[in-house]
């Protein structure tokens, strides 16, 4: 094999980011998508040259090797489990399931199947974020005590859309927490080498006001199982570009991280390994570009990445297992604002084993604080 014929599932806004990163690899032929509404297909097929079905089964029995998944969060399980069962591999947008359960079927199914499985988190294959992994694993900063992340993008016109799913805290697994908080989770996780113990979380409507609907931003705070603090916001309702930030504080050191900066990386240090910059603001070279062309570079790296592992018959680095833990923290964060105290780990573990994580979600929006404030 050298390449992977590719089938889509979804043709929104991801897909373009995808599209546009990946359409100049050899290695990747994206031939065919599915969507139920077959305008809608006919029109994406002729923009983007690929072959249109309506038809779910005669899509997977297709001439493809492997499929993206790009729908509505409350069909990723659903889907994926489609794709794995027709002996397709898949690699599928964030957030992997908005249940525990529903992650658990997943990796089931594509184990299964003997299919690679990976979630597209494109966090952790942008280049500032691996920088920042390798920095801090390597010990630079010293030992990290305190973390503060952020991102805000602008979701108003679905959350105040009646009916529509983005929002719905069982469609969508609730609202901006589990939108962006699996990018935030799936890379501290990472870059710490650990995993939450326990939190504190708020969830508001700054924004918005539709009764039905779950929080359009999120404040949590975290205790690492090695200590380490961290606070994580997360907002649908910034009217600017879409970005994100970060900053790790450890005792030799501190780095931040700002999106929008064409060098998106500072880092400060004492550690005698950096040589000249030791004890001196330092903006290493990193390839970058602010909104929006951070995503069609953290989604090329990603794309190929999980190609190779296709070709190379090898396991994606980033486990089904590890997006799974994202969620937790997701809903461990749900749990906490639902019960209004801090959470651990463990509690979250006691409902999973008994009601179910589903029943976290069920009624979400009737504790959401409205802080409505739009005149």
């Amino acid at each position: 094999m050298n390449h992977v014929k590719y089938g889509i599932i979804g043709t929104g806004s991801v897909w373009k980011n995808h599209f546009s990163g990946s359409r100049d690899n050899p290695l990747i032929k994206f031939v065919s998508l599915y969507d139920i509404n077959e305008r809608q297909a006919r029109k994406a097929a002729k923009r983007f040259k690929m072959e249109p079905y309506t038809d779910l089964d005669a899509f997977l029995e297709s001439d493809i090797d492997a499929v993206l998944v790009m729908v509505p969060h409350y069909l990723h399980e659903e889907m994926v489990i489609a794709v794995a069962e027709a002996g397709k591999h898949v690699i599928c947008e964030k957030p992997m399931a908005t249940t525990l359960e529903g992650c658990d079927q997943m990796i089931k199914a594509t184990k299964k199947a003997g299919v690679k499985f990976m979630i597209a988190e494109n966090h952790r294959f942008l280049p500032a974020h691996k920088y920042i992994m390798e920095t801090v694993q390597n010990g630079l900063i010293g030992n990290v005590f305190l973390v503060r992340s952020y991102e805000g993008v602008n979701e108003i016109p679905g959350l105040m859309k009646p009916g529509f799913w983005k929002g719905d805290p069982i469609m969508a697994g609730g609202g901006s927490l589990m939108d962006m908080g699996p990018h935030k989770f799936a890379v501290l996780n990472w870059i710490l080498d650990d995993e939450v113990e326990s939190a504190n979380c708020w969830i508001t409507k700054q924004c918005t006001n539709l009764s039905e609907k779950a929080e359009d931003s999120a404040m949590m705070f975290l205790k690492f199982k090695k200590g380490t603090i961290a606070e994580t916001i997360v907002s649908f309702t910034v009217v600017s570009p879409p970005t994100n930030s970060l900053e790790i504080y450890g005792t030799m050191g501190t780095i931040i991280e700002n999106h929008e900066w064409e060098n998106p990386v500072r880092i400060y240090s004492t550690h005698k390994n950096m040589g000249k910059n030791r004890g001196f603001w330092y903006e290493p070279e990193i390839e970058h570009s602010p909104f929006p062309q951070y995503y069609n570079i953290s989604m090329r790296i990603e794309d190929d990445y999980f190609t190779r592992c296709i070709i190379e018959d090898k396991e994606p680095e980033f486990t089904p297992e590890q997006a799974r833990e994202a969620i937790a923290t997701v809903l461990l964060g749900y749990l906490s604002a639902k019960q209004a105290t801090n959470v651990k780990m463990s509690d979250l573990m006691r409902i999973y084993q008994t009601e179910g994580t589903k029943s976290i979600l069920e009624g979400l929006e009737k504790i959401v604080q409205n802080n409505y404030c739009v005149k």
